[in-house]
């Protein structure tokens, strides 16, 4: 029996930043079209929208904290 092939692989941790980048790009842009659908959205739908949006701010955030993070950690 070969146990290589039960080993995990390395962690690469080397293009976190750029994978975070695109994150928060696309969290950017899921935000912008909920916000043209949300015009045409009324009540709870409108209410709805503007909740998710909220907490994708929140994980942008929290996106942009570990990116700092990381190019701290790769800086030392």
């Amino acid at each position: 029996m070969n146990h290589r092939q039960n080993q995990p692989k390395p962690d690469d941790r080397s293009d976190n930043v750029e994978k975070l980048q695109e994150m928060v790009q696309n969290t950017i842009e899921n935000m912008e079209e909920a916000e043209e659908t949300a015009q045409y959205a009324s009540g709870n739908d409108r209410a709805d929208i503007e909740a998710k949006n909220e907490r994708r701010r929140d994980s942008i955030e929290a996106m942009r904290n570990e990116i700092k993070d990381e190019v701290r950690d790769q800086n030392h």
